[in-house]
């Protein structure tokens, strides 16, 4: 099963197509309106696309579908892409496991269900017990688990779900003894979990209003709440923690401590790193009322709580440390003065810390591959926890008195494998190993490091088969993501792995923006720096070029959220160096996100157009639907997006691909893909997953007229 790309094949990639050239887009009504922000005026001709309600807006959606459809279906590596695809996807899958009240918890896919099915078990050795199933919840598997939380003594189980992709979420809670719900249901959940009292008497969440009818998948969310919930009782009765009336922004996320007697309040005002804390007594592990206690208001750092123990609160932070540091702050006198460094900021970017089995396990990234060192309560370092290669390690939770922990490790080229380690011995246990029609020694993963247009260098992982031959033909995909200060490292997915073993290149680039070296480099790509970002994925895409990896003919890019703006900003500057462009739920429109849902929020990473009229500028310069270029030859382009995205909602997707129809680009197709009761990603069925994604490969080969086999 491979790809192959002859030289005549080749040189045809940059000929027009039989299929692209018969093309015909359905046509996009075009309104007068205009906006004039700090002087400028700006037109918005597809303003009515922004209206999901609208019976003119879903007859638009069924259109674009039929085209984009009919040509999908016509593509011959439609059906052999999808086989692979699914081969590769159908493999048995674990989530990482955690304890609490003497029960192990994990989840669990067997290949092919739609959703993952949640266990339990008294020890590793027992057979698990189903604790929820959400596959029974509905019939096409749009209903997922959004969250679980256990109370103490680990008979009951609170437990989220969302709904055709949603971010809203209905929280219920189940006694895992009968395998049945109680009464208790809370509504118009988002953006939170639950966090149970040490008594088990009821748990702490956060919530908005009601949104008005009509609106709940498009109107922002403001002034989130948090409130407390005893079990028994109905949600209008709960009791309302904290708030903050002068505050529109504040949002809340709570953790009770291991000893159940402190509740942690983390108070976050954007999708940004900075955030303040403040804590709340628990008198005897019990929910009593009071008003939470402010230990850092400011929003000039981030934040992370880790531990509280002996009247301290121990907390990750890059305050006064961009590459991270841990610090003990004492609760009685929190002012910064007081705080004590118990791990220094290093050379690596500290990105996780737990504290489990009386040591704290520190998470760093070195060139966006993950090290783990092992500290002890007193911050000395003790030793190193030795991972299997160069690639991504995530989980390490657990309690302060626990001495296991479990964590995941993977790379490009290996699924998932969960380990457990043992705290006071070091000793690592395979814990499960899935296994797959993909054979990782047929391939191998190289570090490469690209200097972009100003000198910042930075990493990018290249994975393909085994003697890879530099000369230019190889079919290869890059993706990139670039913001809100989260690192991309090598992982496994089945998109990478259907690429490789379909003969592709598959590379990921740590661009700024991320988190991979600490908060100067998440600030280096941000609002005025946004630019970087777009000049750091150019720049290795041209770096690609350069090494004979692959060319302009055989380059491809692909980016989701925004890693979607990313595409499509980058596709609009340099059209000229990829074949083809994918942005999905991407952030298109740069002048009125903050005006849906949540995009306020990334105001920490963009800025607004009404912040300045240096911001409206370089928004204005790179927003993606703003700055097609008619008369340019433009990359083919496939727009994904879901109706029910209430996160990026659709109309970006929308507008951006109205744009692009429009006007003259070149006579690669320029085509989106609506999925239906489909959202932003998080608790996508199966199905929609592999129909999806093997969509988005087979439209890549067809552009560069390759043959799948």
């Amino acid at each position: 099963m491979k790809l192959t790309l002859s030289a005549l094949a080749l040189a045809a990639v940059l000929a027009t197509s039989v299929q692209a050239q018969t093309m015909t887009y359905p046509a996009t009504r075009k309104v007068d309106q205009t906006d004039t922000y700090h002087g400028t005026t700006v037109a918005d001709p597809y303003r009515w696309l922004e209206d999901d309600n609208s019976a003119e807006t879903k007859a638009w959606v069924v259109k674009q579908n039929e085209v984009t459809n009919k040509f999908l279906a016509a593509m011959p590596q439609r059906l052999p892409t999808r086989r692979i695809y699914t081969e590769l996807y159908n493999y048995e899958r674990f989530g990482i496991p955690f304890q609490e009240g003497g029960r192990y918890f994990w989840s669990r896919n067997d290949g092919l269900q739609q959703q993952n099915v949640y266990y339990w078990a008294k020890s590793l050795k027992d057979s698990p017990q189903v604790a929820l199933d959400p596959n029974a919840m509905s019939k096409d598997g749009t209903v997922a688990l959004s969250g679980v939380a256990p109370s103490r003594d680990g008979k009951l189980l609170a437990y989220g779900i969302a709904g055709a992709g949603s971010d809203w979420q209905t929280w219920k809670v189940r006694d895992l003894a009968t395998g049945q719900d109680l009464a208790d249901r809370i509504d118009w959940v988002k953006f939170s979990s639950a966090s149970w009292t040490a008594d088990g008497k009821g748990f702490f969440y956060a919530r908005y209003d009601a949104p008005k009818e009509g609106a709940a998948l498009t109107g922002a969310n403001y002034f989130q709440k948090l409130y407390y919930h005893r079990l028994g009782t109905p949600q209008a009765d709960d009791v309302l923690v904290a708030e903050n009336r002068d505050d529109k922004e504040w949002g809340f996320g709570t953790q009770v401590s291991d000893d159940g007697e402190l509740l942690v309040i983390s108070v976050w005002k954007s999708a940004g790193s900075k955030n303040g804390l403040m804590v709340l007594p628990l008198p005897k592990g019990a929910f009593a009322g009071g008003k939470p206690q402010p230990v850092t208001l400011g929003f000039d750092a981030q934040y992370t709580p880790v531990n509280a123990i002996g009247g301290s609160l121990v907390v990750k932070t890059d305050k006064d440390a961009p590459r991270g540091r841990l610090v003990a702050i004492d609760l009685k006198n929190p002012a910064v003065a007081g705080w004590k460094t118990l791990v220094a900021e290093g050379p690596d970017a500290m990105t996780a810390a737990s504290a489990v089995g009386g040591h704290y396990l520190l998470s760093y990234l070195h060139d966006a591959a993950t090290l783990v060192r092992v500290h002890g309560a007193d911050g000395k370092r003790l030793s190193e926890v030795t991972l299997p290669g160069i690639g991504t390690a995530s989980g390490f939770g657990g309690r302060w008195s626990s001495q296991e922990t479990f964590f995941s490790y993977t790379s490009l080229t290996n699924p998932a494998e969960i380990h457990r380690y043992d705290v006071k011995t070091g000793q690592i246990e395979l814990f499960k190993r899935p296994k797959t029609a993909f054979n990782p020694d047929e391939f191998e993963t190289r570090r490469e490091f690209v200097t972009s247009k100003d000198g910042t260098r930075f990493p990018i992982f290249i994975a393909a088969k085994k003697g890879l031959k530099l000369d230019g033909t190889n079919p290869t995909l890059l993706y990139g993501y670039g913001g809100f200060d989260i690192p991309i490292t090598p992982a496994y997915g089945a998109t990478s792995a259907t690429w490789l073993k379909m003969g592709g290149v598959y590379v990921i680039a740590s661009i700024r923006g991320g988190g991979e070296y600490g908060s100067a480099w998440h600030d280096a790509g941000t609002q005025l720096k946004k630019q970087n970002v777009f000049d750091d994925f150019i720049a290795a895409g041209e770096w690609l070029v350069a090494h004979k990896v692959a060319s302009p003919a055989t380059l491809a890019i692909n980016g989701g959220s925004n890693g979607g703006l990313l595409v499509g900003a980058v596709a609009n500057q340099r059209p000229d160096l990829f074949a083809a462009a994918v942005p999905q739920v991407g952030v298109m429109d740069m002048l009125r996100y903050q005006k849906f849902t949540i995009g306020w929020a990334w105001a920490t990473d963009y800025g607004t157009s009404a912040d300045s009229p240096e911001m409206f500028k370089a928004l204005y310069a790179y927003s993606p639907m703003h700055n097609v270029k008619a008369g340019a030859r433009y990359p083919a382009v496939l727009v994904t997006t879901g109706d029910h995205d209430d996160r990026v909602v659709p109309a970006h997707s929308f507008k951006y691909a109205a744009a692009l129809q429009a006007v003259d680009t070149g006579p690669a197709p320029k085509l989106i893909r609506i999925e239906t009761n489909a959202g932003h990603g998080a608790g996508k069925p199966t199905s929609k997953i592999i129909e999806e994604r093997s969509d988005v490969l087979a439209f890549i080969a067809n552009t560069m007229k390759l043959e799948v086999k």
